[in-house]
């Protein structure tokens, strides 16, 4: 199982790599921006797991276990979720206002704006 995690982030990291390489697109490149960091999330999820492990919550009836599940991997998902969803949000906003500036949001287009 924990293998197949590292395979399928690997898997997404390396085709939204490859998406935002061979983007036409600005929107195109944040999508694949997202798929790649779905990838990290995939990763994150496949660090902390543990097979059989209980959540890290311990009651007055119930006693500590040796082997719980790291709540500093689930803290870093959901970091990495909120990031993820801001800048995404960002870099749309940014690619609204460059196609309404420039008409296009074709990367090779926009090349001559370098300077």
């Amino acid at each position: 199982m924990s293998g197949y995690a590292y395979a399928v982030a690997g898997a997404l990291l390396l085709l939204g790599g490859l998406g935002i390489a061979r983007s036409r697109d600005l929107v195109h490149s944040v999508v694949c921006l997202s798929v790649a960091q779905s990838g990290t999330f995939v990763l994150l999820l496949a660090v902390g797991y543990q097979q059989g492990a209980p959540a890290p919550v311990f009651g007055s009836t119930t006693s500590p276990n040796d082997q719980v599940v790291d709540p500093l991997v689930q803290a870093l998902a959901l970091t990495d979720i909120v990031v993820s969803g801001t800048v995404t949000a960002l870099l749309l906003a940014l690619a609204i206002q460059i196609g309404k500036q420039h008409g296009t949001v074709d990367p090779d287009e926009l090349s001559a704006l370098e300077g």
